[in-house]
């Protein structure tokens, strides 16, 4: 997948493509229709998505809490899955936010990039302010040559299907209702980090990872798919992640700690993708290691019985 960052500079191979447009936070199941959408639109045109990094929310409102479902290199990561060949990734900066809705159509569609044909969700605004509408947006495309394809939003359960619906399933500690949105299950993905190493001393050794910048799930024990993405140990596993801050010990900053059933090997540096299956219980102290250790094994064993039950 060709990962362009500036309409600016665009070689000839990356224009002409049907694109789809949006944040595209989690990739879930309305962002994949809005692709199929942009693959039907022109079948014999490069697939594309148009996305902004950073985040808009993160570039106007930087102090705002964690709130992303997946970094960006998770993001190209399953866009590409989906058959994405050309990923507009612009660089989101007061130049591109500060371009009236007719100059981003002009330049950066039109002119810029070379756009075939674009699709969009029904709640999609654009330009300075959030100020293009649709209608808008159908407008300039008559004008400057580009096909505009509206997609209807997508429903769950009479909840419209959104990145926001899917931080609050997650918030809950409700990982299979955010799946039967995302059309996967929410993934934490990252490197493993060196630790503290009490779960090797518990019995329980755990590849930890940070979770900052991401929109934290309910703090708790899960049942988990790992799929080990690099390294001698790439390959695919059960296990239980703990996430949270560790109040048995007194921790203060999130991590997600990851036990691998049935391995022996070090992850150190490797990249993981931990899939929150089921949520078993929330964060909790104990009176004393032994409870901890029980404590432990009762989620392990329960986390094996759901996980092999799928």
């Amino acid at each position: 997948m060709r990962i362009i960052r500036d309409y600016q500079f665009v070689e000839a191979q990356d224009r002409g493509a049907s694109v789809a447009i949006g944040n595209f936070d989690g990739v879930h199941r309305g962002h994949q229709s809005v692709i199929d959408l942009a693959r039907q639109a022109a079948p014999d045109a490069p697939l594309g998505v148009m996305t902004f990094e950073p985040h808009p929310r993160a570039f106007f409102a930087p102090d705002a809490p964690p709130f992303r479902l997946m970094s960006a290199e998770a993001r190209a990561s399953r866009l590409e899955k989906l058959g994405v060949s050309h990923l507009y990734q612009l660089n989101f900066n007061a130049a591109l936010s500060g371009l009236t809705p007719d100059a981003f159509a002009r330049k950066v569609i039109a002119e810029g990039l070379g756009l075939r044909h674009v699709v969009v969700g029904a709640d999609f605004c654009f330009g300075k302010g959030r100020k293009g509408t649709i209608d808008d947006l159908q407008r300039f495309g008559a004008d400057l040559g580009f096909g505009v394809t509206v997609a209807p939003l997508m429903e769950y359960t009479d909840t419209t299907v959104s990145s926001t619906a899917i931080r609050h399933a997650l918030r809950d500690g409700r990982p299979k209702d955010a799946a039967a949105m995302l059309g996967h299950w929410h993934r934490i993905e990252g490197e493993v980090i060196g630790g503290e190493q009490r779960g090797r001393e518990l019995g329980f050794p755990t590849a930890n990872m940070s979770i900052d910048g991401l929109h934290p799930p309910k703090f708790g024990v899960y049942a988990v798919l790992v799929d080990v993405l690099d390294g001698p140990h790439k390959g695919s596993y059960h296990g239980a992640a703990s996430v949270g801050v560790r109040p048995m010990f007194d921790g203060d900053h999130p991590n997600i700690e990851t036990f691998l059933f049935d391995f022996s090997g070090n992850l150190y540096g490797a990249t993981l993708s931990v899939g929150l299956v089921n949520f078993l219980r929330p964060e909790m102290t104990f009176e004393g290691l032994d409870a901890l250790i029980k404590q432990m094994e009762t989620d392990c064993t329960q986390a094996r019985d759901l996980l092999e039950a799928l």
